[in-house]
């Protein structure tokens, strides 16, 4: 009954928006909460989440460029379509949209001196994709939309944010210790492990469409469960790397 009182209110654009932000926000808020050791200025915070914003356009154009490729090879019939879809065009295309904005703007910032701002960093770009996409969701599909990507794809984003940004981070410490191969292979990681995530994310979510939710909750239950144990591991342990 609630609902179809308020359903003429959610009609109106600005209220499907602050759906789609709002999760974003809150989740933006913990991760910012949780450093401990030297809070990151506003504008490069700022800048981190307009620089969000961006990947998800630049991921927008991979994604339909490969897909059209993709239709062109194989069949979307064949059983191997879907894998290469959502783990090596969407997946790869958006996370690593996202960590070369993270990159460009963090990279050689002198506010990069914890190892927990990789974290921070990878939430923030992340988030600031997930609320552009979110937007262009719920203002096209509506309020329920909302509603479901709050509980599902944005603390999703916000969790390949951390993976991303615990790998950043370590890479940063070993480059800042001058040993440049280690350094490598976590920035490597920082692209690889989070893309991995995400292209199981929309493929479990696809086998699910047939064969019911279970397996989803599942996946996503343990990740956001393990992502939120290692950002509080890893704000607790939080050293200086500069």
């Amino acid at each position: 009954m609630f609902y179809y009182l308020i359903e003429p209110l959610l009609s109106f654009h600005f209220v499907l928006i602050a759906a789609a932000v709002i999760p974003a926000l809150l989740l933006l808020i913990k991760v910012y909460r949780s450093d401990r050791l030297e809070k990151e200025s506003s504008g490069l915070l700022l800048n981190l989440v307009k620089a969000g914003v961006l990947s998800s356009l630049l991921a927008l154009v991979e994604e339909r460029v490969l897909s059209v490729l993709l239709g062109l090879m194989v069949s979307p019939e064949d059983p191997i379509y879907n894998v290469i879809l959502y783990f090596g065009i969407v997946a790869f295309s958006e996370e690593s949209s996202k960590y070369l904005f993270l990159r460009h703007h963090t990279w050689r910032s002198p506010e990069f001196d914890c190892q927990y701002d990789g974290v921070v960093y990878g939430v923030f770009v992340s988030l600031g994709f997930a609320i552009w996409e979110n937007i262009s969701y719920v203002t096209q599909y509506g309020f329920s939309v909302a509603l479901i990507r709050a509980g599902t794809a944005i603390p999703g984003h916000a969790c390949f944010g951390v993976f991303m940004g615990i790998f950043y981070g370590l890479a940063k410490k070993y480059e800042n210790r001058g040993e440049a191969d280690i350094s490598k292979l976590f920035r490597i990681l920082a692209l690889v492990f989070p893309a991995g995530l995400h292209g199981a994310y929309d493929y479990i979510a696809t086998m699910e469409e047939y064969t019911g939710d279970g397996i989803f909750i599942g996946f996503i239950a343990v990740l956001f469960i393990v992502s939120y144990i290692l950002v509080n591991k890893m704000s607790r342990n939080d050293k200086y790397i500069a």
